[in-house]
């Protein structure tokens, strides 16, 4: 009998290729829930469909909700035979949370309150998935890792709701007995991201010819990344979800605690200057660029982020292609598609 597979953030840049692999991997029907805002396009949504012709149309449907608000009546209706939900609906951008916090805590917070408050109520639920960030952990100093379990140390209102976030599944899985997978992800790039992320304006960037700004630690070293390609986190979330059960067994195995966590993440650290580095020799155009420390528009701010995904290696479950290739397939598709640098 299919399953049905409920995705907040659909229109997203994660979500979109998340619908994708679903509607190529699976026979499930796809609920995509998403408010369409400034970051999230129906165009991707769409294209993803149209790729799969009629299966694709029949399986896959779309409801416009803001998870802010409470589901209606209507909504709790038409979700109460849903057997996984993917929540990676939320606001993500560290300083537009440092500008306006609050609406992250409505986003973030009250939004996945409501989407576990409907969990609980359904029967037919054999996962809540949580996605969060690497971000969740702090600054990693002197190449730490940080294990799933370890201590958050938020250093913007972006990673401190992203954790509460957290919190919130972790207490529903425990009072209310959701199964539950929370993941932390490192920093994603590739096709369809929203112009104002590094990777799509560095692109922009460059072809315009203004100059890139590289922020440093105070030894004047460029800030660094865990770079991970879309295609290959959507297959990741795919993996987990289809081997669920196994990861919440080996997780269990390891820490003897509830939900299971993984960690998700590119293997190579590479420095945002290294980045503008490659799409420059890619577009074949020289750069201007500034190394900027102690920058005040970025209070918050992290050089680095570190996630060890030992669990997810043992599992079997890391797909991470080289860096160059990704990087290649990115800036061939702006290139192809300059609409969509904004």
């Amino acid at each position: 009998m299919s399953k049905k597979v409920l995705i907040t953030g659909g229109a997203g840049f994660i979500g979109h290729l998340v619908i994708e692999k679903f509607l190529k991997e699976t026979d499930w029907e796809i609920i995509v829930i998403d408010r369409l805002s400034y970051a999230g396009n129906l165009t991707r949504v769409n294209d993803v469909i149209t790729k799969f012709g009629e299966n694709g149309e029949k399986r896959a449907s779309f409801m416009f909700h803001d998870l802010k608000a409470e589901f209606n009546k209507d909504l709790v209706s038409k979700l109460s035979d849903i057997n996984y939900i993917i929540h990676i609906g939320a606001s993500s951008h560290v300083t537009n949370s440092i500008e306006n916090p609050y609406i992250f805590v409505q986003d973030n917070i009250i939004g996945t309150f409501n989407l576990l408050e409907l969990s609980r109520n359904l029967n037919s639920l054999e996962l809540f998935y949580y996605f969060s960030t690497d971000e969740v952990f702090g600054p990693s100093y002197e190449d730490k890792k940080f294990l799933e379990w370890d201590r958050y140390n938020s250093k913007n209102p972006y990673s401190a709701t992203k954790s509460a976030g957290e919190e919130l599944t972790i207490a529903y899985s425990n009072t209310y007995d959701i199964p539950s997978l929370i993941t932390h992800c490192s920093n994603v790039y590739g096709e369809r991201q929203y112009w104002e992320k590094f990777v799509p304006n560095t692109i922009k960037k460059i072809l315009n010819g203004d100059k890139i700004i590289i922020h440093t630690d105070s030894n004047n070293v460029p800030g660094s990344r865990y770079y991970i390609y879309n295609e290959d986190l959507a297959k990741t979330i795919l993996f987990l979800v289809l081997n669920f059960k196994n990861a919440q067994k080996l997780a269990y195995e390891k820490t003897n605690l509830k939900p299971t966590k993984v960690n998700i993440t590119g293997e190579s650290l590479i420095s945002n200057l290294e980045v503008a580095e490659h799409i420059s020799s890619l577009l074949n155009k020289d750069f201007n660029f500034e190394l900027v420390n102690k920058d005040p528009s970025r209070p918050g701010h992290d050089i680095k982020y570190g996630l060890d995904n030992s669990l997810l290696k043992e599992l079997g479950g890391v797909y991470d292609r080289k860096f160059e290739d990704g990087i290649a397939n990115t800036v061939e598709w702006f290139i192809s598609n300059p609409e969509w640098l904004g």
